[in-house]
C-alpha cells in the first residue's frame, strides 16, 4: 500500500469523525441509497425513450446493462488483486464509520465507485445534459466509499475509470445490435412488448394534410 494514499486514507476518516453526527448518518446512508438513485434514473431514462427514436431506446435499455457488466469486471480485478479493506488494514485509522465488510470481501477497486461511474456515463449517453446531474452524484457516491472508511482512494478512482470505460465500451459495442432488437420490439404485435418499447416519437403531419 502506497504511504500517500494510506495517510490520505486516515486524513479523511479523521475528518469524517470530526463532522456533525447528521453528517455522519447522511454519508452511510448515501454510500448505499445512492445506487437506489442510480437505478431511479435507469427507470427515467428508459420510460423518456418509450417517446423517442429507436437509437435512443436502444441506449436507454443498454444503459444499466453496461453498468452490471462493469460491476462484473470490478468483481473480476477484487479476485485477483486480493487488496484487504483500510478498515482492517490501516494503522492508527480512526473506526469506520459504516461497518466493514468480512474478511474474502476485498477492496479494489470499489463496486460502488464502479457501478457509479459506469452509470454516470451510461445515463450521460443517453443525453448529455444528464452529465451535469450524475458525475457530482459519481464523485459524491466514490469519496463516500472513503469517508465512511471501507475504501481507500485509489480503490474509487480506479472503480470510477474502470466504470466509465467499461461503460462507454459496452454501449457503443452493443447499438447496433440493440438498435436492431428494438425496432423488432416496436414492430411487433404483442401488447407487453409494445408497451416495454413505447410508441416512439409522435409523427409529424405533412405539409397540408388534413389532420381531423
Amino acid at each position: 500500500m502506497d504511504f500517500w494514499d494510506s495517510e490520505l486514507h486516515r486524513d479523511i476518516t479523521d475528518l469524517a469523525h470530526g463532522t456533525p453526527t447528521w453528517v455522519q448518518r447522511t454519508a452511510e446512508t448515501w454510500t448505499e441509497a445512492g445506487l437506489l438513485l442510480f437505478a431511479a434514473l435507469f427507470v427515467i431514462a428508459w420510460w423518456r425513450a418509450r417517446q423517442d427514436t429507436t437509437r435512443a431506446l436502444a441506449i436507454a435499455v443498454l444503459a444499466p446493462l453496461a453498468t452490471a457488466t462493469a460491476y462484473v469486471c470490478s468483481e473480476v480485478l477484487k479476485s485477483g488483486f486480493a487488496e484487504e479493506r483500510p478498515c482492517r488494514a490501516t494503522a492508527r485509522a480512526a473506526p469506520s464509520l459504516a461497518a466493514c465488510p468480512p474478511p474474502g470481501d476485498w477492496s479494489f477497486p470499489s463496486n460502488h465507485a464502479t457501478i457509479a461511474g459506469a452509470a454516470a456515463i451510461a445515463l450521460a449517453l443517453t443525453g448529455r445534459a444528464l452529465l451535469r446531474l450524475t458525475a457530482p452524484l459519481a464523485l459524491l457516491m466514490a469519496f463516500s466509499r472513503v469517508f465512511v472508511g471501507v475504501h481507500y482512494p485509489h480503490d474509487v478512482a480506479a472503480g470510477l475509470v474502470l466504470g466509465a470505460a467499461v461503460a462507454m465500451a459496452a454501449v457503443r459495442l452493443g447499438t447496433r445490435p440493440a438498435i436492431r432488437l428494438a425496432e423488432a420490439m416496436r414492430a411487433s404485435s404483442a401488447p407487453p412488448v409494445r408497451w416495454f418499447t413505447g410508441p416512439g416519437p409522435a409523427r409529424v403531419p405533412a405539409y397540408g394534410m388534413d389532420t381531423r
